[in-house]
């Protein structure tokens, strides 16, 4: 039941709980002490009125003297009550309309020879006895000492206390509902960074990514919260960005072979044809097609790596023997453009050796169809103590400052046209390439200045064997 309340609702319970056992608790050991302080008052009066009574009757010469004597020195003490006996228990003196109950007499009674003093407590109606009971030996018979009883009326305590309880019970009520108040308000107050918080997180949509939450407005406790809620905004919003971008081209890439494909179709069922035309037609869609499946190969591929694709095959291997075996498969198109493919250095990597292949095969892709013709293109191996790093480099138009930041994003060209034939590419090759090497753990980034476009890979070194 507590877990359904409200978390204002919670901390009211508890502040007004807490103010309830503190208010309390305070009361009761405030009449408790006072209780004890007049239990200690009137043991104060009554051994004060012992000493009296033994003087009266060590000085007597009688027991006339005894009862006269008691009788004069007692009669104006508001509230005391002396009851003495002799040896043979007759009372010798007691005020009117004053009896000892017999429980009471239960708890002590009166003293007997060679007994302590002992102290009794009792009520009649709403009067409230404290009693003590001793001996007193008198002078004229030495022989027998005097039973004494001296008891004091306790009601104006008892009428004191009974009205502190009652207004001690008022505060505490007044209290309890005031703490009760003030923690709602505390609360409620102490709360309102996570409504506002709440506030904001509602006004993010699709279309408004701007609302982050008030991290200096909050308070410490808070702060990390909402910062790590406005850096996740931040990721929602990239991502959003860039899922709306990667949307936007995906379309755009399909429209065209789409496109080709239906037009090339609608025309060949136009009219009757003869069997190589329709040979002709089916190749020119099959080549649409087969552009389309590495399309969607590469997303596919592109979408397991974002969600932290492992490497399927790990093994170890020489960077430059790989390399020399992928510039053998593209000596024929490099030689058409007078290229010149070369591999300096080496380095053991520790990954995924067909992975490795397709993104140098990108990144060698790229060199021969945009590099100058008769220049070089290197592959450049460096093997150091941050790891092994790859790089390739090759002579062609520089790639603008705005365009370089973007080369790994999906389906971007430099050439904003985008007329390119399909033979192209689909501008995916450097995403993917940037996404094997974060699958090694490693790093990725384009350089281009002086004509000279330097792409590097930077692969983490392989750990160390025991």
């Amino acid at each position: 039941m507590l877990r359904r309340l409200p978390l204002t609702q919670r901390l009211t319970l508890f502040f007004t709980v807490l103010g309830a056992i503190i208010v309390l608790g305070l009361g009761l050991v405030f009449i408790q002490a006072t209780d004890r302080h007049f239990a200690e008052l009137d043991r104060g009066a009554l051994q004060d009125k012992q000493h009296l009574i033994d003087d009266i009757v060590r000085s007597a010469n009688s027991v006339e003297d005894v009862k006269w004597r008691l009788g004069e020195a007692l009669s104006h003490h508001d509230g005391l009550y002396v009851v003495v006996k002799d040896a043979q228990g007759r009372v010798l003196y007691q005020p009117e309309n004053f009896e000892v109950p017999a429980s009471a007499l239960v708890q002590g009674g009166l003293p007997s020879a060679g007994s302590r003093p002992s102290v009794l407590h009792w009520r009649v109606g709403e009067r409230d006895f404290r009693a003590t009971t001793f001996l007193v030996t008198p002078a004229y018979d030495q022989a027998h000492p005097l039973q004494v009883l001296a008891a004091v009326d306790t009601v104006h305590h008892a009428h004191f206390l009974a009205e502190l309880r009652r207004t001690l019970l008022l505060y505490a009520l007044i209290a309890v509902a005031v703490s009760g108040v003030l923690g709602w308000l505390a609360a409620h107050q102490g709360l309102a960074p996570l409504r506002a918080m709440r506030t904001r997180a509602a006004a993010v949509s699709g279309h408004a990514f701007e609302e982050r939450m008030p991290v200096d407005a909050v308070p410490v406790e808070m702060a990390a919260l909402a910062t790590e809620l406005n850096g996740m905004l931040d990721r929602l919003q990239e991502d959003y960005r860039r899922l709306a971008a990667f949307s936007s081209d995906l379309a755009h890439e399909f429209r065209t072979p789409i496109s080709n494909l239906l037009t090339q179709t609608q025309v060949a069922l136009s009219s009757r044809r003869d069997a190589p035309t329709y040979r002709k037609i089916l190749a020119s869609n099959a080549e649409e097609l087969e552009r389309m499946a590495r399309m969607v190969a590469d997303m596919l591929f592109l979408a397991k790596a974002e969600r932290g694709m492992a490497l399927p095959n790990r093994e170890r291997f020489t960077a430059a023997a790989e390399v020399q075996a992928l510039l053998d498969f593209y000596d024929a198109v490099a030689e058409e453009k007078r290229l010149r493919l070369s591999v300096a250095g080496d380095g053991v990597i520790d990954g995924d050796r067909l992975m490795f292949r397709r993104a140098v095969s990108n990144l060698l892709s790229n060199a021969v169809r945009h590099g100058d013709l008769g220049s070089p293109v290197l592959v450049k191996i460096t093997d150091a103590a941050s790891g092994v790093t790859v790089s390739v480099e090759n002579a062609a138009d520089d790639i603008p400052p705005e365009a370089l930041s973007r080369v790994f994003d999906r389906f971007f060209r430099v050439d904003p046209s985008r007329a390119h034939p399909a033979a192209e590419g689909a501008g995916l090759g450097l995403s993917i390439t940037q996404a094997i090497v974060a699958a090694h753990g490693g790093s990725v980034a384009a350089t281009s200045r002086d004509r000279t476009v330097r792409v590097t890979m930077l692969f983490p070194p392989p750990p160390a064997t025991g």
